[in-house]
């Protein structure tokens, strides 16, 4: 039950509770089921199963947020789920060529030692 706007005005803490001069405080509570899900849930995600699997949906995550930024894939040009389906998965495509190309004409990070293979081409040039 609420308490009465006279308490709610002269209480000492208000500014402590609620930078509102004449709104009171909320608090949302979820239903019990619901917060013990959430707590469990919670508690679920500080195991070491639970952090592997997220690491492979980030991955996803980070793939699917380069597709919407770079080449638009929230909006379709195309009415019809079986249009909507193809333009998806060429945009995959171009987004996986895309990568290819880039790490194929990247130069590696760390220098490699020369294979023997690499030296005796390397001379007879």
């Amino acid at each position: 039950m609420p308490f009465a706007e006279a308490d709610r005005r002269s209480c000492p803490d208000r500014t402590g509770c609620t930078s509102s001069a004449t709104r009171p405080r909320s608090v949302a509570v979820l239903p019990r089921p619901l917060h013990e899900i959430q707590t469990r849930n919670r508690l679920d995600q500080r195991t070491e199963q639970w952090q592997r699997r997220y690491a492979i949906r980030a991955g996803i995550e980070a793939t699917l947020s380069q597709n919407v930024r770079a080449h638009g894939l929230r909006r379709s040009r195309y009415r019809g789920l079986a249009r909507t389906h193809v333009q998806h998965v060429l945009t995959a495509m171009a987004c996986n060529v895309t990568r290819v190309s880039d790490w194929i004409s990247s130069t590696p990070r760390t220098r490699r030692r020369t294979t023997r293979f690499h030296a005796l081409c390397a001379a007879t040039t």
